[in-house]
């Protein structure tokens, strides 16, 4: 019975995950998927109608992850894509990431892939999917990360797994007694990030964030002054502060001493954080579930100026559930989620145009 019950909480749980920063479920794979998505994606001039996540490699070409399609890649002439079709183990992207080698490495609903460069010009498989049943016992995933000591870590619905090059192996963080509340779960990772210092860290649903340095860990939550203990998103700004998105209490930021938090009583429109990005320039972007994406300027702040800026509907940016915000090398701005893939144009902003353009499988890439 106590087996039966974990299994309904979990498909509860899943169930319930659709709701929260426009997550939507596992995509049904049926037999016809071949001809399903050819279909599609010759009829749809988007890149797909749910970008999840944005990312350039080191040799300069564009990936973007997808809700149903497996993941989109521009390599500065046209639009490529990879899925189950391919040989590349998932439809739903979730994280995308280099390692050392520039190997291109997939968090999917199906498991791990990784991507070799190397084998397409010898002629060999390009794809190794690290399948969820073979090695991780079914659970889908939705973080991944390369650190700078080629580990590769993936956070999946149910645990974190490090990857030393050889074999994956569980990585337990170092959970405190049981939290109640409601869908609170151990092991449900949707951030891993490292810092400057080489600490890696790793949100959860429910218990906060933990820093990790090698050798021990410390856990940051409410009581340390975090504005919410389910954690969507670390990341490590250019002056050493870590922010923290959250799911029902807007945004953090930890100077490694205090917090200060930024919520819908003050500063933002929904408390629903899921991407917090730092652009070339030191401003931090940041979604809010139903509000676009706002703009922080630590400097407008420091002076007592208007230091946030709301980008939404209004702006050109038709995107309500923002999953992924990041700037390439050519210092094109990209926005994707619930609606597509668009691009900030700061020139038309300032001349008192539309500030967000869409980006279809046609451009403007420039």
């Amino acid at each position: 019975m106590a087996i039966l019950n974990s299994q309904i909480y979990i498909l509860l749980f899943s169930v319930v995950l659709i709701t929260f920063c426009g997550v939507k479920d596992k995509p049904n794979i049926s037999e016809n998927i071949a001809n399903e998505t050819e279909v599609a994606l010759k009829t749809n001039p988007k890149i797909a109608e749910y970008i999840r996540h944005i990312f350039q490699d080191k040799n300069g070409n564009l990936w973007f992850g997808t809700n149903d399609y497996g993941v989109a890649h521009y390599d500065g002439d046209s639009v490529s894509y990879f899925s189950n079709v391919q040989g590349f183990n998932g439809q739903q992207i979730t994280g995308i990431t280099e390692d050392l080698e520039k190997n291109i490495w997939f968090a999917t609903d199906q498991g791990v892939v990784k991507y070799d460069w190397s084998s397409k010009n010898d002629g060999g498989k390009q794809f190794t999917n690290y399948t969820d049943q073979q090695y991780f016992g079914g659970q889908r995933f939705w973080s991944i990360f390369a650190d700078s000591k080629s580990n590769i870590w993936a956070g999946s619905v149910a645990g974190i797994f490090r990857f030393d090059g050889i074999i994956w192996a569980p990585f337990e963080l170092p959970y405190p007694e049981e939290v109640t509340g409601q869908f609170i779960t151990k092991g449900t990772t949707w951030s891993i990030s490292e810092d400057r210092a080489g600490n890696m860290w790793f949100s959860t649903n429910g218990y906060g964030a933990f820093q990790y340095n090698g050798q021990s860990f410390t856990q940051y939550s409410k009581k340390d002054g975090l504005t919410d203990n389910s954690v969507e998103i670390i990341m490590e700004d250019s002056n050493g502060n870590i922010w923290f998105g959250t799911r029902h209490g807007g945004v953090s930021r930890f100077d490694g001493t205090t917090f200060i938090n930024y919520t819908a009583n003050d500063s933002i429109g929904n408390n629903e954080v899921c991407i917090i990005y730092e652009d070339k320039a030191g401003d931090i972007w940041f979604s809010s579930e139903g509000y676009g994406v706002y703009r922080y300027k630590l400097s407008a702040d420091q002076e007592g100026g208007s230091s946030f800026t709301n980008y939404s509907q209004k702006q050109g940016l038709d995107i309500k559930a923002v999953q992924t915000i990041f700037e390439d090398k050519e210092g094109r701005f990209w926005v994707g989620g619930g609606g597509g893939l668009y691009r900030y144009d700061q020139a038309a902003e300032q001349a008192g145009g539309t500030s967000f353009f869409n980006v279809t499988k046609n451009g403007p890439w420039n």
